[in-house]
């Protein structure tokens, strides 16, 4: 009984502490991995005796609602919980003024080559654009023929200025 005993104190406190070290190794895996132990456990203490079965289940549940509860309590105010959570709650965000609008059937130079995305400069801006079709060579002249929201598309007008050796 004492190897038993010992086998889901085991487990109750790995998984435990799987759980909880989910938020230091983001990703699922190891918050599941700590889950299945807190149900093997459950389950291993089910095979208990009559009082105790019980008893070691209502232990994991108590257990588990007293990490959670300690969790949401103690954990936003440490070192660690100020660094990965915000302290606005975002209602003053703005997103940034859309500034394709103007942009609309301008020309400018591909800054880099556009398979379909890259940069292109537009009024003296360094823009992210689209290519319209195929790729863009870097340096060909460009039109503004679309904007959708931030998605700007472009068509060569064209093709890059060759250089001499």
């Amino acid at each position: 009984m004492s190897q038993a005993l010992l086998f889901y104190a085991l487990l109750l406190l790995i998984g435990l502490f799987l759980v909880g070290a989910e938020i230091y190794l983001p990703g699922g895996v190891v918050g599941f991995l700590g889950a299945l132990a807190l149900v093997g456990a459950a389950l291993f203490g089910a095979q208990f005796p009559a009082p105790w079965n019980i008893l070691s289940i209502l232990l994991i549940v108590v257990l588990s609602a007293l990490c959670i509860w300690l969790w949401i309590r103690f954990f936003p105010r440490s070192k660690m919980g100020r660094k990965l959570t915000l302290e606005a709650d975002g209602s003053g965000f703005k997103p940034a003024a859309p500034t394709g609008g103007t942009l609309l059937h301008h020309e400018g130079t591909a800054l880099s080559t556009l398979r379909p995305a890259g940069l292109a400069l537009l009024n003296g801006q360094r823009v992210d654009v689209v290519a319209e079709s195929s790729w863009i060579a870097e340096g060909a002249q460009v039109r503004v023929i679309e904007v959708a929201g931030n998605r700007i598309v472009v068509r060569q007008l064209t093709p890059p200025k060759e250089t001499a050796p």
